[in-house]
């Protein structure tokens, strides 16, 4: 089973991959999106949506929001959340790849590294090839990934925090030989209790993800280091694309 398909990986992660700090982030990084993307209304895909935070704020700003994951228990809290928020969402539970609305978004979102997890290429470039194929003519889609600049600016390959209750949590990424795949393994530790999860992604620079969306039939692709359009150097933090479907 693909590490991506096993609920355990997210329940056990869930606490760290969307903190309270993280999940109170969501109304900034969507404003940013927003401006980024050019698209102030419509249909909207968020694909991997994870606990719906950028869908409920999506749809709080007037969006008609369909929101796609393969996960149950994140689409529970996804749905819980909106529910909480009084936000009407479509929630869908499909895997990426196999989601297809033609020609139904003015906007598609795949955000926080939940692009490249698949083993081959051509797989990223099918799912790719899928978003481009829901968007209208003209609509646009916004990826955020872990770019490979980004990942050889790292000062540390390991780092760890600590939760109130004294859990710990230790994440360790590196560049498997070749560069073309990120290896990364992420530890629980509490007590005399310890959890292990190792996973690898597939590892694009700039060049090379500008490159994929262009195969995939975008065009007026740009790079930036942040949702804020920041420039993609030494200093960026993030690998951000956007791209417009057919021309």
């Amino acid at each position: 089973m693909p590490w991506y398909e096993n609920e355990e990986f997210w329940r056990a992660f869930y606490p760290w991959m969307f903190s309270e700090r993280r999940l109170q982030s969501a109304p900034q990084e969507v404003e940013q999106l927003l401006a980024l993307s050019g698209v102030s209304a419509g249909d909207a895909l968020d694909l991997c949506c994870g606990p719906g935070r950028h869908a409920i704020h999506l749809a709080r700003q007037g969006f008609r929001v369909t929101a796609v994951d393969r996960s149950p228990f994140l689409l529970d809290k996804a749905k819980q959340r909106a529910a909480e928020a009084d936000q009407s969402i479509e929630f869908v539970q499909s895997d990426a790849r196999e989601f297809l609305r033609p020609g139904a978004f003015d906007l598609a979102l795949n955000l926080f590294t939940s692009f490249g997890y698949f083993e081959t290429r051509e797989e990223d470039l099918a799912l790719l090839g899928n978003v481009r194929a829901n968007l209208k003519r003209g609509g646009v889609f916004v990826l955020d990934v872990l770019g490979k600049e980004c990942v050889a600016s790292f000062q540390a390959k390991t780092r760890w925090e600590e939760s109130e209750d004294g859990e710990i949590f230790i994440d360790r990424a590196e560049a498997l030989p070749g560069w073309a795949r990120l290896s990364i393994d992420w530890l629980l530790v509490k007590g005399e209790s310890a959890r292990r999860f190792a996973f690898t992604l597939n590892l694009y620079s700039g060049q090379e993800l500008c490159a994929a969306l262009q195969h995939a039939g975008f065009s007026q692709v740009q790079i930036f280091g942040s949702l804020a359009g920041t420039a993609y150097d030494g200093r960026a933090a993030r690998l951000v694309a956007r791209a417009v479907a057919g021309g």
